[in-house]
């Protein structure tokens, strides 16, 4: 299993709502920060994927609130990686406050799409080869 924590993502006023917690559909982005820098310390970005004619959308996301998150709040996702891909991607998330508070849990799966046909693919073997040491017993 593979877990990353990207840490210090700043809650902004923007991304608050009225009642001063942070608005739940700022939970996606926080997400895809903690996605995309867990790729990136696993050796792979998404820019060099998509010069390779690989994208990667979201097929589907899920969210719990547990507590709030509020306004100037120092966030930690940890990014977890269950299982090596093949056609589809999953990552798991814990959003903590700056006080190790567990705020909300997330899930995403994204899907391994070929850009000139936009029918799914296997994830590329070096991204496999990147993540296997991560799941060996």
């Amino acid at each position: 299993m593979f877990v990353y924590d990207v840490t210090d993502i700043r809650v902004r006023y923007y991304d608050t709502d009225q009642m001063g917690v942070v608005y739940y559909g700022n939970y996606a982005r926080f997400y895809e920060i903690g996605r995309v820098e867990a790729l990136r310390q696993l050796g792979l970005n998404y820019k060099e994927l998509e010069e390779r004619g690989i994208s990667m959308p979201v097929y589907d996301l899920s969210s719990r609130f547990i507590r709030p998150a509020r306004y100037d709040d120092l966030l930690t996702v940890r990014v977890t990686v269950p299982q090596l891909p093949k056609t589809r991607f999953l990552f798991t998330y814990e959003i903590f406050n700056q006080h190790g508070v567990l705020l909300n849990t997330g899930q995403t799966t994204l899907v391994f799409i070929r850009s000139d046909t936009g029918r799914p693919c296997l994830a590329p073997d070096d991204l496999i080869e990147l993540a296997k040491p991560f799941f060996q017993e």
